[in-house]
């Protein structure tokens, strides 16, 4: 027998010699990280290089990810610059705020995120949280795939179509990942400098232009409340995955310091480059080698045509803005191939570098038949995600705030794998699911508005924060007289 653990620590787990390949898999990362998802004990949680969490999140939103979110304003909803421009301001400062709390778990608890949601969602119904979690992080990253592939394939002038710029993409995103947390922290301190070189000269160059916005009819209230759902699905699903990258932090950092740089990592990039992204949707009807950039190569068409004028290093430019997804495609996959692990509790023995390889396998295919309908794409996925992470988002601050007296000495570590002492988790998916019995009348989609929504617009999410909250709680008192965890 052989010892074989995912995990650096010294948990006495055994399996049999032929399944070494697991522990060779974990150790081809050239010395990365091979603790899972299980617990970061204090004595590991060491680092004290607290900005070091800010630059994660400054690099995962300097890139073309919130541009192309903003574009989604103008292009697409129709809304003018300064009504747009306000909607992502107001949208922003509120839906940042559960990401950056949530944040604060991870060098208080040392617990990721899906496993500190264990204490809410249960041992056995956290696996649904988690498929959801899961296709909302790996959609993100199917987006950041396309991007990136198309970006690349309008720099090449040709050399290169959108499906081998996706591969590339992917490929080199994977291999960074590999490193593990302390790979990913030193990558995304460095590399927000190249992506927010290459979005200033970009704005330089082609900036002239952003005045030349399109004529828009005053926006509807309901038009209004749709984007700024849009905002919203953009920026509470990171909630779901925040205390991921804090998880190494020395204890000593207080919590009002953990939640300002993940706050202002998310937030100080988000708003400009959503602004930007509205500015380049509003002038793009206005300007032919845009519009023909974007019928051609969509976003990274744009893009492209912004950079013409700079010549052969407008290109280059180009190259560099496509790689800038890199930085959010990266800790994508890192969350994911933590999350997989709880999907199922024997998947926890399995390396995460193997999930990470799984999913890049799947992602490639997927973003290669999602670039030829980005921006309808973009829109339904945003909008469906924005309705369950709210609810999230509700449940968990319930259980912390209420049930927990914001004290996270009240999560028993030692507990996160016995089903027993923790919660059943059946008052947090009630919660979650009778909330749903509003927030889909309020629901406005390509395929389908809700009654409510025809007179209110899409509220879908705001009903589910605010519902799931108020249902949480009578629910998890009757639970607490059954089971006292």
């Amino acid at each position: 027998m052989e010892r074989i653990c995912d995990c650096d620590c010294d948990c006495p787990i055994y399996h049999n010699q032929p399944r070494a390949w697991l522990s060779r898999a974990a150790a081809w990362t050239a010395g990365g990280e091979k603790r899972g998802m299980t617990p970061i004990p204090a004595d590991e949680r060491t680092d004290k290089r607290f900005a070091s969490i800010f630059f994660v999140w400054f690099t995962m939103s300097t890139n073309l990810l919130p541009i192309i979110t903003g574009m989604v304003g103008t292009l697409v909803f129709g809304i003018g610059l300064r009504d747009c421009s306000l909607l992502i301001l107001f949208f922003s400062l509120m839906c940042a705020l559960p990401a950056g709390y949530f944040s604060t778990f991870g060098s208080r608890t040392g617990l990721r995120q899906m496993l500190h949601a264990r204490y809410t969602f249960g041992y056995y119904l956290i696996s649904i949280i988690v498929v959801l979690n899961l296709c909302t992080i790996a959609g993100f990253g199917v987006i950041d795939c396309v991007l990136g592939g198309s970006t690349l394939a309008a720099a090449s002038a040709g050399k290169l179509d959108a499906t081998a710029g996706i591969v590339v993409i992917a490929l080199v995103s994977m291999v960074v990942c590999f490193g593990g947390i302390r790979v990913i922290h030193a990558y995304e301190r460095y590399s927000w400098v190249f992506a927010l070189l290459a979005i200033t000269i970009a704005t330089g160059v082609g900036g002239k232009h952003l005045a030349s916005q399109a004529e828009t009819a005053p926006a509807e209230a309901a038009t209004l409340v749709g984007f700024g759902g849009v905002v919203a699905g953009f920026l509470i699903p990171w909630a779901a995955m925040a205390a991921d990258f804090s998880v190494y932090c020395d204890a000593s950092a207080s919590t009002l310091r953990i939640f300002a740089y993940t706050y202002a990592g998310l937030f100080f990039p988000t708003v400009p480059l959503m602004v930007l992204g509205a500015a380049i949707g509003g002038a793009t009807p206005n300007m032919p080698e845009w519009a023909a950039g974007y019928a051609e190569h969509s976003v990274g068409g744009v893009l492209q045509a912004m950079l013409l004028p700079a010549g052969g290093f407008g290109r280059f430019v180009a190259v560099l803005l496509s790689l800038t997804v890199i930085g959010n495609l990266t800790t994508a996959m890192y969350s994911i191939s933590l999350s997989f692990q709880l999907v199922l509790p024997v998947l926890v023995k399995i390396p995460r570098v193997v999930f990470v390889m799984v999913y890049t396998a799947v992602a490639i295919p997927v973003a290669i038949e999602a670039a030829k309908s980005f921006f309808a794409a973009l829109e339904n996925f945003i909008y469906l995600i924005a309705y369950w992470s709210a609810a999230f988002v509700a449940v968990v601050s319930a259980e912390h705030f209420v049930f927990r007296r914001g004290d996270c000495a009240a999560y028993d570590v030692a507990h996160w794998d016995q089903p027993s002492k923790l919660p059943t988790g059946l008052a947090a998916i009630g919660a979650m699911g009778l909330s749903f019995g509003l927030a889909v009348p309020c629901m406005s989609q390509v395929w389908y508005t809700g009654p409510l929504a025809k007179e209110t617009g899409d509220i879908g999410f705001e009903v589910a924060l605010v519902l799931a909250a108020i249902l949480y709680l009578p629910l998890r008192w009757i639970e607490l007289k059954y089971r006292p965890f």
